[in-house]
């Protein structure tokens, strides 16, 4: 135990740690001096500019980019203007502040992504200062001009700039400055000499920080915390003012007896920290001053650079990688030397037992006496998560498993899931990764970030195994690297497309959530056509092929893919493009391949494009559909001539199709026409357009009898139509005499049943009644019915000895109708009898 705080630094009532993360893997042969140097966050990678001011088009600027361990990502030289400021993104993405104002992005791997500009004004002003800042925006990123005035802008990725008020006095540069965010809104927070000044976007107000010593002199440097909850202020007398970032409360003020500013002024603390500290350097010294009297003292014997954490501080030098940090209160409590707190016992205990020494019973005895082995249990696992050397790790957790072994009712998920999440940040931790999150750093990031880490940095099987072991669903997981692994081999330019293909088809195969569609894109977007058409191959939905082959200008491919999904709407989509992109006769004779998508595209033409469903018919001299198609179109023409033109060339294609009866049909609706516009001229009848058998009606109703039976013998309408169109015009007209004369003309050929029905409909009994001895014995009881004769009806029911004609009588009768009944009844009998 005593070897674990030998590196223990007392701070007030807290202890500070330092921890070696890696024997860095770079080969810097100057150090870091005369460089620029950004190092992200959580265990981000570090970006170094050699020699930035260096102008010579001979001998450029280097810039290198390494993971957290030295290894080398990427290396080029620097072509564009001088920077004054390097920094990441949230996403890992580094900014390049250049002195015109420009800023350019590039990925981890060196490629250029994009660039923009923090403003004209600023070409002509320089920029003389940056910062890059992270909010809960995403990456801000402020500068100052020559002009001495402030632009920032909050998100990068939404850029809006935002040009800060001007500072009164101020001349260049400030002495210092930071960004403040709080309470939503971003903020610069300056010193120029002694006075502090606020600017926000409407105005610059002078602030005074609570409590500073009036002989503390000038503030020349300040540091806000990782979560911008503090704030420290330096001064030219070696005065450590640290508060509240709001300036509202004090926390101490420390007189550190250097009046040099120091190079760098990083906050250090944790979260439910007993003793935050802010850490100081010089070129020869570290200093950790907290809120306390007290200060650690560190020797310095190589330049470093300083990264804020949200639990510590790396210390980043040209051969080495630390972390400081405040020791946590359980890693305090179970280490101290002599502690008794439960899990300090149970370590204890552990121990002894791996010994085989009774004396492991004794410290459970105790532990169990105070009720605090379930208490003991949760110290070792929290314990265990703090730790970064593997062996204190698992020391932690066999006591731990040791402990809930006595334990009847203990939770396992906290000791599971710790164990599982050690594995993976010791995983990630190794110097081939580069990651060197602690626990609490990972809890904050969230695994899902973690694995996008790693996919980004192309630790592809790593990623999925954690995935695996972790047990995440493969939407979110496998599925997840899977994409991203695909999308960066088909970039892959020694390969040939056949080899990517079938590459990913093995490695992707039906991985859920996988779509071949959106890798075939990214091929396609790297110039690799080909490619990007053997992958749509394994794409199985329609939906997601035909897009990008449109795109890819496979439009023959597309439209086919189209038609085999059986997805109509689909084709249609296709159709449509197909029209818009092609002339007229490419585009039919592509539909002409496809039958299915020329059906499907005639039946659009009917509703919507009548003109293009004509050349379509003519395209393929199909005369059948273009004859329909003029006779459709001569019903929408308001003039005779030009329906009697379209009927014409109706009939000429009818013949061309050997359809003579529908060429027939058509001849003699032009005839109809002919004679309906003749009369119209004439009589003013109005019977253009009409049917023939309607033009006849209103030709009846008109009393042109003449004209009605010249179309009865011109188009040989048959005699029973005709008889039944007369009957029912002079029943309507009432024209009872003519009516008879009708009938007295020769023999009717529907009967004379109807002349009864029709003149009872005219409720015209008398008339109806001359008619009933002319009709058929067959139809005598009908018409005796028809005129309510129930004696006649019967009557004829029981000469033609017909049973359900009797019944059909009997129905009708009512109770007056007794003789009658019972003769009726009588006559069925007999019937029966028979």
């Amino acid at each position: 135990m005593a070897f674990i705080t030998a590196n223990w630094n007392p701070l007030g009532e807290a202890f500070y740690r330092k921890t070696e993360l890696y024997e860095m893997c770079w080969n810097l042969k100057d150090g870091l001096g005369d460089s620029l140097v950004a190092a992200a966050p959580y265990g981000g990678p570090i970006a170094l500019l050699r020699e930035p001011h260096r102008r010579s088009p001979s001998s450029r600027p280097q810039l290198e980019i390494y993971s957290a361990s030295g290894v080398s990502v990427a290396s080029f030289p620097w072509k564009s203007g001088p920077v004054v400021h390097l920094g990441w993104t949230v996403s890992d993405e580094l900014l390049c502040v250049q002195e015109d104002g420009s800023v350019l992005i590039y990925d981890l791997f060196g490629s250029f992504k994009r660039h923009f500009n923090m403003g004209l004004e600023v070409v002509q002003s320089q920029v003389l200062e940056a910062k890059v800042f992270h909010s809960p925006y995403g990456t801000g990123i402020a500068i100052v001009t020559g002009s001495s005035r402030f632009t920032l802008a909050t998100n990068i990725d939404d850029l809006k700039l935002r040009r800060l008020p001007e500072v009164p006095g101020l001349q260049g540069k400030p002495s210092c400055w930071v960004v403040l965010s709080q309470d939503r809104q971003t903020k610069v927070l300056l010193s120029i000499g002694p006075e502090l000044f606020i600017l926000d976007n409407t105005a610059c107000t002078a602030v005074v920080p609570p409590g500073l010593s009036p002989q503390a002199g000038s503030i020349v440097q300040m540091s806000v915390s990782f979560s911008y909850k503090y704030l420290a202020l330096f001064t030219d007398t070696g005065h450590l003012w640290t508060g509240s970032s709001n300036l509202q409360d004090k926390l101490r003020e420390v007189d550190t007896k250097k009046p040099t500013p120091p190079k760098q002024m990083v906050w250090c603390r944790r979260p439910r920290s007993q003793q935050p500290s802010v850490v100081l350097m010089w070129d020869r010294l570290l200093l950790v001053a907290g809120i306390c009297q007290d200060t650690i003292q560190f020797p310095v014997e190589d330049q470093c650079v300083l990264v804020g954490e949200l639990d510590g501080v790396r210390i980043i030098s040209s051969t080495n990688q630390e972390l400081l940090q405040e020791v946590p209160v359980v890693c305090q409590d179970i280490f101290k030397i002599a502690s008794m707190a439960p899990g300090a016992l149970l370590l204890e205990a552990h121990r002894e037992y791996e010994k085989s020494s009774q004396k492991a019973d004794e410290y459970l005895r105790e532990i169990k006496e105070q009720s605090m082995l379930g208490e003991a249990v949760r110290q070792c696992v929290e314990a265990a998560g703090h730790e970064y050397d593997s062996n204190t790790q698992k020391s932690l957790l066999r006591a731990a498993s040791f402990g809930k072994c006595f334990l009847t009712d203990f939770a396992p998920d906290l000791f599971v899931s710790t164990c599982r999440e050690l594995r993976v940040l010791n995983a990630v931790r190794e110097t081939g990764v580069g990651l060197p999150l602690t626990h609490t750093q990972f809890k904050q990031l969230t695994l899902q970030v973690l694995i996008d880490r790693l996919v980004y940095r192309q630790f592809y099987p790593l990623a999925i195994e954690i995935c695996r072991y972790l047990k995440i669903p493969d939407y979110q997981g496998v599925s997840r690297v899977l994409k991203h692994w695909a999308s960066c081999k088909v970039q892959q330019k020694d390969l040939s497309d056949d080899a990517i293909a079938r590459a990913v088809c093995v490695k992707v195969g039906d991985s859920p959530g996988v779509s071949y569609s959106h890798i075939a894109a990214k091929a396609y977007d790297c110039g690799r056509t080909e490619l990007a058409i053997k992958l749509l191959d394994f794409e199985a939905r329609s939906g997601e092929q035909v897009p990008l082959l449109l795109k890819m200008k496979r439009s023959q491919l597309a439209l086919s893919k189209a038609v085999e999904s059986g997805d109509t709407d689909l084709v249609y989509t296709v159709v449509t493009y197909l029209k818009n992109e092609m002339n007229r006769g490419d585009f039919f004779m592509t539909l002409r391949n496809q039958p299915v998508a020329l059906s499907l595209y005639r039946q659009f033409c009917k509703l919507q494009e009548q003109d293009t469903l004509k050349d379509l018919y003519n395209q393929d001299d199909d005369h059948q559909e273009l004859a329909n198609y003029y006779v459709t179109a001569s019903y929408r023409e308001k003039r005779l001539d030009s329906r009697l033109s379209l009927l014409q060339s109706a009939v000429d294609e009818y013949n061309k199709a050997k359809n003579e009866f529908s060429a027939k049909a058509t001849e003699e609706e032009m005839r109809l026409l002919r004679f309906q516009r003749k009369l119209d001229d004439e009589k003013g009848a109005g019977l253009l357009g009409l049917t023939l058998q309607a033009t006849m009606e209103a030709l009846l109703a008109l009393g042109l009898n003449k004209q009605a039976e010249q179309l009865y013998r011109d188009f040989r309408v048959p005699d029973k139509r005709y008889w039944w169109l007369k009957l029912k015009s002079l029943a309507e007209k009432e024209e009872w005499e003519e009516l008879e004369k009708f009938s007295k003309s020769k023999k009717s050929p529907i009967g004379y049943l109807a002349f009864v029905e029709v003149c009872m409909k005219s409720y015209n009994k008398s008339e109806a009644k001359k008619y009933v001895s002319k009709v058929t014995p067959e139809q005598k009881v009908k018409a005796h019915l028809a005129i309510s004769d129930l004696e006649g009806a019967a009557e004829a029911a029981i000469e033609r000895k017909n049973e359900s004609e009797m019944g059909a009588v009997l129905s009708r009768c009512s109770s007056s109708d007794r003789l009658l009944i019972d003769r009726l009844n009588r006559a069925r009998t007999s019937l029966a009898k028979k």
